[in-house]
């Protein structure tokens, strides 16, 4: 894959390493492997059930309903068959060059408290396979710390656990994870299989419009930087090869991610952007079209759109503009899919949320899976195909 004049030089080390701090050649383009190491079970819910953990909000839950040897069984189960070598396949083929993979500190079992924490072990050695099969594909990928020790919002299973407030924002939390990106970082650039990782993101979807992020933006983002730039001086890693670093942009909502942070070098932002969610959006075919296709997701640079679909706001979810069986709607969700495609492409690119899903409510939901959106005609199999669409005629 050509290389980005983004690097500043050479991707190639000169000690036998092997992670490249690269971006791919123009846009970001792209799907997140949800579901995978982080199960997130409204998306899922016969996976879920086939696991044993229907009625269990987290992965916490669940293996603590099932027991460690037996959730350790369900889970390696869930990692073998959830994604697969044809799936990393398929993605590639779709004219896609990039995977997010959601990742909870867990993995890292040294730093899980054995009493008190309950999570599926052995996932590593399948994080290494699903790694070295998105590297044989040519494939660039992002880890991302999706669920942070203490969980970062409360009540969200994409924490890995349905935590009655958001334990993350202290000390000793904060060196968990400190310690998990350490890790990771040592893996990336010593472990072949990793070779494709070029950015790690510092943690997920913290809490929005609230002091409790304080201290992430005073002490967790400066110190996760030197931190991961620590391991890399350690190991002889020279500057252009770092990893990229990325943080949730201003526009999320917790704050400026540079506040703090002495050198930049390689730091890459996330911009999450469900319009289902969206304030000030109107509710119908039409806001969600000119709200598409005149939004503007610039600001901290360079970055992406990390997380985004083609779901609409719940109280939406049946009216007749909406529905899945009306007889417009596969040309409808088209033309909305295309304009947030476009809009995503005046940044750096895109990663949609999320490859796939299994049984939303009772049915295929091809709204947030780009698997069975192209299986659905939806989604082209050729994305840059939108270009020619012309789907914001009349609404710029």
């Amino acid at each position: 894959m050509k290389l980005s004049a983004f690097i500043y030089g050479s991707v190639l080390a000169s000690l036998p390493l092997f992670a490249n701090a690269w971006l791919p050649e123009g846009k970001i383009r792209g799907v997140n492997l949800g579901g995978l190491f982080v199960v997130e079970p409204w998306m899922m819910q016969d996976e879920w059930s086939a696991m044993g953990c229907a009625g269990k909000v987290s992965e916490f839950d669940c293996v603590l309903a099932l027991g460690q040897t037996a959730a350790n069984a369900a889970f390696q189960a869930h990692w073998n068959r959830w994604i697969t070598k044809d799936d990393i396949t398929q993605i590639a083929s779709l004219g896609l060059n990039t995977v997010r993979i959601p990742l909870g500190y867990w993995i890292y079992e040294d730093i899980v408290y054995s009493d008190s924490e309950h999570f599926p072990q052995g996932a590593f050695q399948y994080l290494e396979r699903v790694c070295m099969w998105a590297r044989d594909a040519g494939l660039y990928i992002i880890l991302d710390l999706h669920g942070a020790p203490g969980a970062q919002q409360a009540q969200q299973p994409f924490t890995g656990q349905y935590a009655p407030t958001a334990g993350f924002y202290v000390d000793y939390q904060y060196e968990r994870a400190y310690k998990w990106l350490e890790w990771i970082t040592n893996i990336v650039h010593t472990n072949s299989n990793f070779a494709n990782v070029g950015t790690i993101q510092l943690v997920n979807e913290p809490i929005q419009n609230s002091g409790t992020v304080a201290t992430m933006i005073s002490q967790y983002y400066p110190t996760a930087f030197k931190r991961i730039r620590a391991v890399e001086s350690g190991l002889g890693i020279t500057a252009n090869n770092y990893v990229h670093i990325q943080m949730m942009n201003e526009k999320w909502g917790s704050g400026n991610p540079n506040a703090n942070i002495d050198n930049l070098y390689f730091a890459f932002y996330d911009d999450h952007h469900y319009v289902k969610w969206t304030p000030g959006v109107t509710v119908s075919r039409d806001g969600y079209m000119r709200h598409s296709c005149t939004d503007d997701r610039s600001g901290n640079w360079p970055v992406i759109t990390g997380e985004w679909s083609i779901s609409v706001a719940d109280s939406a979810e049946w009216n007749d503009e909406f529905t899945l069986d009306r007889s417009d709607a596969v040309e409808w969700y088209r033309k909305w899919w295309a304009a947030q495609f476009l809009s995503y492409e005046k940044i750096d690119g895109w990663i949609y949320w999320n490859w796939k899903v299994n049984w939303i409510g009772g049915r295929n939901d091809w709204r947030w899976g780009y698997q069975q959106a192209v299986a659905a005609g939806v989604i082209p199999t050729n994305p840059l195909d939108a270009y020619s669409w012309n789907v914001c005629a009349g609404y710029t």
